[in-house]
């Protein structure tokens, strides 16, 4: 995919022509506006990594408003710092080489940027990966949940609460989870759902709503009413789902 200007680029490396290009088909699933390109495999096609294929895709998907280069071993990201050697002065100061989880790291980066997030929330939004796998292994050992992951506490004073059934089908996977999350970072304001953070993705995939499932929207205070409704809503008509 060509870059897009105003949108940080992706290129996703792996040791496998097939797992880039299928992370592209996915994240193009929540992302289509975002330019991303896959760098993986030799260049005859065999298991390893490319320079030429790495320093490629980042020209490829390069508006000027940077690139964030996913990697899935060690070896990869080698091969990408060794592209980014070659690469003039200005271009390499807006390229990014991000150690995260290359799946979830890319899922995350990837609607980051097609809500027009800057190169360092696109970073932060791959790094947010390595934090949920923390966070999943601490809470499978055990922790105070409510149902389908559903955190329960008590509300403080003030904050404004709105409770919706998940209504469509396969609940909140990875498409309507992502705009969910777009919709989320129109507002200003700071939503919560089931206690994750309206604009991450992976919190919200973590929460596994599935159809049935409750999903509490909690605001601090009446200037977080429009987006509380919004998602709300947003959540009730199914996302063009049956």
């Amino acid at each position: 995919m060509i870059a897009v200007d105003g949108r940080v680029g992706l290129v996703f490396v792996s040791h496998s022509e097939k797992i880039a290009t299928g992370l592209v088909e996915l994240a193009a699933q929540m992302a289509p506006q975002t330019a991303m390109a896959a760098a993986g495999g030799t260049d005859e096609g065999g298991i390893g990594t490319s320079f030429e294929k790495v320093t490629a895709a980042i020209g490829e998907v390069d508006s000027g408003e940077g690139v964030v280069v996913l990697c899935d071993l060690g070896s990869a990201i080698l091969t990408a710092e060794t592209a980014l050697d070659f690469l003039d002065d200005e271009l390499r100061a807006r390229i990014r080489i991000v150690d995260a989880p290359l799946v979830e790291g890319a899922v995350a980066a990837s609607v980051t940027a097609e809500t027009g997030g800057s190169l360092n929330e696109v970073v932060a939004a791959a790094e947010s990966a390595r934090g949920a796998a923390a966070e999943d292994a601490q809470g499978s050992a055990g922790g105070a949940e409510d149902g389908a992951g559903q955190t329960s506490q008590p509300a403080p004073d003030g904050e404004l609460t709105r409770s919706v059934e998940v209504v469509n089908r396969d609940g909140l996977h990875a498409r309507p989870a992502a705009e969910f999350v777009k919709l989320a970072n129109t507002f200003d304001a700071k939503v919560t759902i089931n206690g994750k953070d309206s604009k991450s993705l992976l919190g919200i995939m973590s929460l596994g709503l599935v159809r049935g499932a409750t999903a509490t929207l909690t605001a601090r205070d009446e200037s977080g009413k429009d987006a509380l409704d919004a998602l709300a809503a947003l959540i009730g008509s199914g996302f063009g789902e049956e």
